[in-house]
């Protein structure tokens, strides 16, 4: 389940998010700022766990659709 979750489904925001991160991270090393360190090491937690900001795929779309081919009959009723 964590090597699926690590190795599939990467889009553009699970890409972005491990560039912020790495790019903040690298960022707190140099300036020794620690705050920047934990936005980092946020950042990358996302990335890699593919959550958003409201936990496990709240925020994103869902990536299969809901059809069925099942067809429901429609009733009618005459109203006089």
């Amino acid at each position: 389940m964590i090597k699926e979750t690590l190795l599939t489904g990467w889009n553009f925001m699970r890409w972005l998010r491990l560039a912020l991160g790495l790019f903040i991270g690298i960022d707190a090393i140099q300036m020794q700022q620690p705050i920047s360190g934990f936005i980092a090491a946020f950042f990358i937690y996302q990335a890699f766990t593919n959550t958003g900001c409201c936990g496990v795929s709240n925020c994103a779309t869902p990536t299969t659709k809901g059809y069925t081919d099942k067809i429901e009959e429609i009733k009618y009723e005459e109203i006089k």
